[in-house]
């Protein structure tokens, strides 16, 4: 069930929106909230907030749990600019251009015994786990390998008693 939460207008470049979006796509919600708040820029809080808002989104409106939500997409998209005037020397004006972004979040649940893995080109894949008990693998190698035999033994024994002497130089 994919959950989305929406964040528009948001007075930020997109630019640096997506230097924090980038950190935590593909991430289980509970490591990309943890990136978040150690992240220093100043975009880490609203998406934050809008990660915490698809989060009470999934467990309220469609009964899923925290736990088996990651991130599945967040794209930032440009918003409309704001064009301001500063005022420059002679007379002139310079064009301020006050960026705005629109950022949309999409939440995936992983369902048990499923594993998330990047592919190609960093895109996230849900795929079924193949995990074997270790046990097992352990007594799998253990038939397979062979024993030493017997022979093999006293044959490398008689081989290392005076046969071969090392001699740097030879006489």
């Amino acid at each position: 069930m994919k959950v989305d939460a929406k964040l528009n207008y948001l007075r930020m470049s997109p630019r640096k929106v997506r230097l924090v979006a980038d950190l935590i796509r593909g991430r289980k919600v509970s490591e990309a909230k943890v990136k978040l708040q150690f992240v220093p820029n100043k975009a880490a809080e609203p998406v934050e907030k809008l990660l915490k808002s698809a989060v009470a989104n999934a467990e309220h409106n469609f009964e899923l749990s925290e736990k088996d939500l990651y991130v599945a997409e967040i794209r930032v998209d440009e918003g409309p600019t704001l064009k301001r005037w500063r005022p420059r020397a002679r007379g002139a004006t310079n064009q301020i251009q006050k960026k705005t972004s629109h950022i949309t979040l999409v939440l995936d649940e992983v369902n048990p015994g499923e594993e998330l893995k990047t592919g190609k080109k960093g895109k996230i894949k849900k795929v079924k786990s193949k995990e074997k008990p270790k046990e097992e693998a352990k007594d799998k190698r253990d038939k397979d390998s062979k024993p030493p035999r017997k022979e093999d033994k006293t044959k490398k024994e008689q081989k290392g008693k005076g046969e071969s002497i090392f001699r740097r130089k030879s006489i």
